[in-house]
């Protein structure tokens, strides 16, 4: 799932692009969970390796959590981890082995690169569940449901503007990457949302290097155009030296707004990143870990079943342990004996998904095609990084917003 969860899904094709040959896909594990009246075979196509393993990875684990909630419904999910190696040339494979060798029921994918075996999958009639992270397959394939919603990346919210406003930017500072359209459409979308509410964008430049940490013209080209906040749909190292050289030049920023890095994701980063997180903003897919709600708390308790602190949650395993809780919902209409074929069935009726309460009082229609651009009614929940904890942001847990009539991105 994303923080702007558009900015987030950007993020990880961002890091699958950088794959080029080469690689290999590991050996498929598989694991069950408790016992249970149905036993389901689901393949997981993820990025364990690679680039985008950076983002992905931890999805696993988030998918053991999810395990054990399935059980607690009367499920055993065995599932097959396919590596994807973050390689073009790897996906379709492992997809074909999950169909012809593995006869799986469900495909949970938490990967990057899922569009390169999307069309495969839906000719096999095989349901799809997960983050639609990298690209427009999960707005036009009927068998593809992903638990953030069909994103539409070239549509404008209001949300990240609002949130600026209400934050006291006056000026906005955007950054994204050239010649990948995910990262440059978020980045155009999120100045036409910031210029709706009235929050002036002094500088935008969605033509960087990819991975580049040559940011030195950038960093006195914001301080120039006086900037008092960023963003951008960048990776870490990218983010990071532009807020470190913004500092050094004595930019005082009221908020830099990053999609990826929450929770075990920096934590683990090293102190290097810790350092360079001071004060910074991170955007979360649904309720923190830190809010402390009955749906939180159960899913620490899911995951500390499988050996996972609560503060080494990511937006992976979030997106794993939720997309097991689509599955289970769809299980519970497809039957005695599910079937792929009425497991999309099913799922196809689900219109108010709550991501295991993660969602809070919000509820996803995850068959809407037409209208999500930030994810469950445009909302994002916001968190700040001080001294080595997040800290959720008063008033921005969530923060939700409507559809800009009128305005896309070109």
């Amino acid at each position: 799932m994303r923080r702007r969860v558009g900015a987030a899904a950007a993020l990880a094709a961002v890091l699958a692009v950088t794959a080029a040959c080469g690689g290999s896909s590991k050996p498929s594990t598989s694991a069950t969970g408790g016992t249970s009246n149905q036993t389901v075979t689901v393949g997981v196509l993820a990025d364990i390796t690679g680039p985008a393993a950076s983002v992905n990875k931890t999805s696993v684990a988030g998918i053991k959590a999810g395990v054990r909630y399935a059980s607690r419904q009367g499920y055993t999910i065995r599932y097959i981890v396919g590596d994807t190696a973050t390689n073009p040339n790897t996906v379709l494979s492992v997809a074909q082995k999950f169909v012809t060798q593995d006869h799986v029921t469900a495909v949970l994918a938490e990967s990057s690169l899922t569009f390169l075996a999307s069309s495969y999958l839906t000719a096999h009639n095989v349901p799809v569940v997960g983050i639609g992270e990298d690209g427009p397959e999960w707005i036009t394939a009927k068998n593809m449901f992903s638990v953030v919603g069909a994103l539409h990346t070239t549509k404008v919210a209001t949300t990240s503007g609002e949130f600026f406003k209400k934050m006291g930017v006056t000026n906005l500072g955007i950054i994204g990457y050239a010649g990948l359209p995910a990262s440059t459409d978020v980045a155009k979308a999120t100045a036409l949302s910031a210029e709706a509410a009235g929050v002036h964008v002094g500088y935008l430049n969605a033509t960087l290097p990819l991975g580049t940490t040559d940011v030195g013209p950038m960093v006195l080209a914001m301080k120039n155009a006086g900037v008092d906040g960023f963003t951008g749909t960048i990776v870490p190292d990218t983010a990071f030296a532009l807020i470190t050289g913004l500092r050094q030049q004595g930019v005082n920023l009221k908020v830099a707004l990053l999609p990826t890095g929450y929770g075990g994701d920096l934590l683990e980063a090293g102190p290097g990143a810790i350092a360079a997180a001071q004060n910074v903003y991170f955007l979360v897919n649904a309720e923190p870990i830190e809010m402390q709600t009955a749906a939180t708390r159960t899913f620490q308790t899911d995951l500390a079943s499988t050996g996972t602190a609560a503060a080494a949650t990511t937006f992976a395993m979030y997106n794993g342990y939720v997309s097991v809780g689509l599955l289970v919902e769809g299980l519970k209409k497809a039957g005695a004996k599910p079937t792929s074929a009425s497991l999309i069935a099913s799922l196809s009726n689900i219109h108010d998904f709550t991501a295991l309460g993660l969602y809070g009082t919000h509820k996803l229609d995850v068959n809407n095609r037409e209208d999500t651009i930030n994810g469950v009614d445009n909302c994002i929940w916001v968190t700040q990084f001080r001294g080595s904890t997040f800290h959720v942001v008063d008033g921005a847990a969530p923060i939700c917003g409507a559809t800009l009539a009128g305005r896309t991105v070109s």
